[in-house]
């Protein structure tokens, strides 16, 4: 689990890249590179309020996948305050 005072998503991850999706950690924040696919997906999930599931790694790694989970929740006493 990662905490972070932000998060950039990026549409231009090509599927040709051999990625799913990447992630990493920028200055005090996480940066999600995702297909243009996927970004239409999380939008529309975003607009539905939908929980989302990232998956990110190699195509060909197997097991070894790291995921970005969005949320949604109705008590806000368990969201950071930051």
């Amino acid at each position: 689990v990662t905490g972070a005072s932000f998060v950039v998503f990026n549409g231009a991850l090509k599927a040709s890249s051999g990625f799913l999706a990447k992630s990493s950690i920028v200055e005090d924040g996480l940066m999600v590179q995702i297909t243009r696919e996927t970004m239409e997906d999380l939008r529309q999930a975003l607009r539905d309020k939908k929980d989302f599931k990232i998956t990110c790694g190699k195509m060909d790694a197997g097991d070894a996948k790291e995921y970005v989970d969005i949320c949604w929740v109705e008590n806000e006493e368990k969201t950071s305050k930051g």
